[in-house]
């Protein structure tokens, strides 16, 4: 198994793992593998609900839901939150028709080659390692929810407030070893082949906290369909 420091996405053409999580919106377990055979599937690996443009990535997936089904594709979004903080926020956030597993340990972002940043004080080495005045001199440019373009750590802070989000104990607890989780979107055929990805690792951070083009998905979400 490669080391975290060499983790790569996958890329089009790799064979996506087998991953086992705890349902958040259903009872019991969810596999992957319980698409493999029957139909494609979008998968969201993204970080916690502690994280602000998480929670967004996550409601525009499930915007995508009826599309995804119209044309016979299923979705899967997948949260660094433990089960019971994740179905008390869902509870009072509902996402109709959204199918949602928990990943506290973030085994499905390892799988799928997402690597885990580690903040440092003057050493970047991307996408494995950044400093923290590298992070802080990114600009997250968000017209529709942000006064102008801003720091993301001052962006967070700000969807925080504008959402009145509250971090718990849990949160704390997924943010001190996971707030550098690089998060993506992984488009699966049915034989459970990568055919389409979005993630924040390529160009060295120009893609962090950034969303998925939505024409380029569904372009992909179709040819995948046929």
């Amino acid at each position: 198994m490669s080391a975290p420091s060499d983790l790569l996405p996958l890329q089009p053409g790799d064979r996506a793992p087998n991953v086992v999580l705890d349902a958040i919106t259903q009872e019991g377990k969810i596999a992957l593998d319980d698409f493999r055979g029957q139909k494609p599937v979008l998968v969201g690996l993204f970080r916690g609900l502690h994280c602000a443009f998480c929670r967004r990535h996550i409601a525009a997936q499930a915007r995508l839901d009826p599309e995804l089904r119209e044309k016979g594709v299923g979705s899967l979004t997948v949260v660094n939150t433990p089960i019971e903080r994740a179905r008390l926020y869902f509870r009072y956030h509902p996402m109709p028709n959204l199918l949602a597993a928990s990943d506290p340990e973030r085994a499905s972002h390892r799988a799928f080659g997402l690597p885990n940043l580690e903040f440092t004080q003057d050493e970047t080495i991307w996408p494995y390692k950044v400093s923290m005045a590298a992070a802080k001199g990114m600009r997250v440019e968000m017209p529709s929810e942000l006064p102008g373009p801003m720091d993301p750590f001052a962006a967070s802070e700000f969807l925080d407030r504008k959402d009145h989000y509250e971090v718990t104990e849990a949160d704390q607890q997924m943010m001190a070893t996971g707030h550098g989780q690089l998060i993506g979107q992984f488009l699966l055929d049915r034989q459970g082949i990568v055919r389409w990805s979005f993630t924040e690792v390529p160009e060295g951070g120009r893609y962090m906290f950034a969303a998925a083009n939505p024409q380029e998905l569904m372009s992909a979400v179709s040819q995948v369909a046929q």
